[in-house]
């Protein structure tokens, strides 16, 4: 297929199409006239990449973990026991973003319980406006 269908089919753009090829994520052919032509597995190739992107994997990451990516019933798995120790740093990563965030929020909240009646109205009314 052209990469104009797997836009169609995946919902991403052609420019990032052409960036995962670029960062070696995806490995179209080529046609003489330069013109790619992808499988029918880049539609779930791409599927994978961008699930791993929302994970907070790198690039880079995604390249190293992909040749061993499957799926089954809809969910992601992976064959690749080298791979393990880097997941698991990731993961950590994500949980220490997620506990900063919460934190951040839970001050949020803290000074918003604050405001006067008058000021949290008025916030109220110019969220209603955006």
């Amino acid at each position: 297929m052209r990469i104009s269908e797997l836009e169609r089919r995946t919902g991403v753009s052609q420019r990032l199409l052409r960036y995962y090829e670029e960062q070696g994520l995806l490995r179209p052919e080529r046609l003489p006239s330069g013109y790619r032509v992808y499988a029918e597995d880049d539609v779930t190739t791409v599927e994978h990449i961008r699930n791993l992107l929302a994970a907070g994997l790198s690039t880079t990451t995604i390249a190293d973990l992909l040749p061993c990516m499957g799926s089954a019933g809809g969910q992601l798995i992976a064959d690749c026991p080298e791979l393990l120790l880097d997941l698991q740093r990731e993961r950590a990563r994500l949980s220490a973003a997620i506990a900063e965030l919460t934190t951040a929020r839970s001050t949020l909240d803290q000074v918003i319980s604050t405001a006067p009646p008058s000021v949290e109205h008025e916030a109220a009314r110019l969220r209603g406006l955006s």
